[in-house]
């Protein structure tokens, strides 16, 4: 019968160096704290040795005598037994090594993205202008979501997808980043339109939600496809969809064109329109009037559309105590053949 070769790695004295010793993790740490007491307590007997003990009274001739570095060996079976205590100690400490791995599972949803890049998302009621902001605050989100697919949809007369969907969210960044004024020729918002494209993404998923989020600065005024009807489509696809309205109410001051002067815009938010779509969709409507509304907005979004992630840790504990105890045992036989040899015979005085 085949038997595996014997094991003396434990015979290594790098088991014993400092930087072995950091690296483990210490079942009962309170042992390690003994150590310090066995030198003490071999002081403490040789301090009562000498002190108690009985002396032959002989009475020999005057002379000197010579040290010799042999009579030192006299203290080597104490030693050996101190460090046979000391490993008994770091022993019973019980050193361990404990490997930890994490596996990390989602099951992730499905998000498509729809921004407005028309016209009227240069002006500057939000810094440095509506679409600017809210570039920043999809970054953000996109920054926070785990194991999600996410597209993207732009429009303006019309809509066209920017990106599929994808757990890529380097290319989901730089996609956003991309995203500039007049990037669509034809101006106008074409909601029901971008809407459709979004849902056409979204129809084939298979992930356990589907959400379209829809940001816009105004009503429907172009593309061939009624908002309502797009919302029901979505609604028929069990896809959510939350509207956020940008922009704020009152004059904005803008830079012309032509002349550079400043001219004032009067400004509002035709909520209708974005509202029925979130009523019909299953989803809500969100009303951002400036920067950190608009931040608070993604956030209860990201909040009521979480990805459960669930966490598995398996831990291998590996004990070390064996190899120390080894040492041990060893040095006890030592300590005994000492103890019956001239090292404790002979150099007696």
């Amino acid at each position: 019968m085949w038997q595996a070769p014997a094991d003396f790695s434990w015979l290594n004295l790098s088991w014993f160096a400092w930087r072995t010793w950091q690296s483990f993790d210490w079942a009962n740490p309170g042992y390690l704290y003994l150590l310090l007491s066995v030198p003490f307590l071999f002081l403490l007997r040789w301090l009562l040795t000498v002190r108690f003990r009985r002396k032959m009274d002989v009475a020999l001739f005057e002379g000197s005598v010579t040290w010799h570095w042999s009579s030192v060996l006299r203290y080597l079976p104490d030693l050996v037994f101190g460090l046979f205590l000391m490993l008994v100690l770091v022993a019973l400490a019980r050193p361990q090594k404990t490997d930890e791995t994490v596996e990390l599972s989602a099951e992730g949803i499905d998000i498509v993205l729809v921004m407005d890049v028309s016209g009227s998302m240069e002006l500057t009621d939000f810094l440095p202008n509506r679409l600017e902001a809210a570039k920043e605050v999809a970054l953000q989100f996109v920054n926070g979501r785990v194991q999600d697919r996410i597209g993207l949809v732009v429009f303006a007369g019309r809509a066209f997808s920017l990106a599929p969907l994808t757990t890529d969210y380097e290319l989901i960044r730089e996609s956003i980043r991309s995203i500039r004024l007049g990037m669509v020729s034809e101006d106008g918002t074409a909601i029901g339109s971008a809407l459709a494209v979004a849902i056409n993404r979204l129809r084939e998923s298979k992930a356990k939600s589907k959400v379209c989020i829809l940001i816009s600065d105004g009503e429907n005024t172009a593309g061939s496809l009624d908002p309502e009807l797009a919302a029901q489509l979505a609604h028929a696809f069990q896809l959510k969809v939350y509207t956020v309205g940008i922009g704020k109410e009152g004059t904005v001051q803008m830079e012309a064109d032509s002349t550079g002067k400043m001219v004032s815009i009067q400004t509002g938010l035709e909520e209708k329109t974005l509202r029925q779509l979130a009523s019909l969709a299953e989803g809500q409507f969100f009303r951002a009037q400036n920067a950190n509304t608009l931040t608070d907005i993604f956030q209860r979004i990201n909040n009521l559309e979480k990805t459960e992630i669930k966490e598995t840790r398996y831990r291998d504990t590996r004990d070390y105590y064996q190899i120390y105890l080894r040492w041990a045992i060893l040095l006890l036989l030592l300590w005994l053949l000492l103890k019956n040899t001239f090292f404790t015979n002979a150099l007696e005085d």
